[in-house]
């Protein structure tokens, strides 16, 4: 790892909190366990008709809860605590899913994908920015 991206990962690491202060929990582990023993094949693997062991829960959309505590804001807190409890915003997968496509996507804070006529679904995305016209 070069200084520079050893150095991002600090930082992002900072701002992330420890996974106590993200709502991770033993609470969160004994439900986390109960999910698993439920949903035992990675999504995104069975989507491909594969069979592969879930070892992670993933938050479909991530729930952000520590930046809503930080936030102060108690519609913003509640909202982000349900979301964090909503089984529908649950996915199995395994570690190798969860590390590489989510972990990217939710640092990058980007959503992939696109729509079925083809334009980005990330609303940052340089195709979706408004234009302003020329001369």
């Amino acid at each position: 790892m070069t200084p520079r991206r050893a150095a991002d990962r600090k930082n992002f690491d900072a701002r992330r909190g420890s996974a106590h202060e993200r709502g991770y929990t033993s609470v969160w582990q004994r439900a986390r366990d109960g999910y698993l023993r439920a949903h035992p094949l990675c999504a995104n693997h069975k989507r491909r008709r594969e069979i592969v062991a879930a070892t992670v829960v993933d938050h479909i959309k991530a729930p952000r809860l520590r930046e809503a505590m930080e936030s102060g804001d108690p519609e913003r807190i509640t909202a982000s605590r349900e979301m964090f409890w909503d089984r529908e915003n649950w996915q199995p997968l395994c570690k190798l899913c969860h590390d590489s496509d989510e972990q990217r996507m939710e640092k990058s804070e980007r959503q992939i994908g696109c729509t079925p006529d083809g334009r980005p679904l990330d609303a940052g995305h340089h195709w979706n920015r408004a234009t302003v016209g020329r001369g």
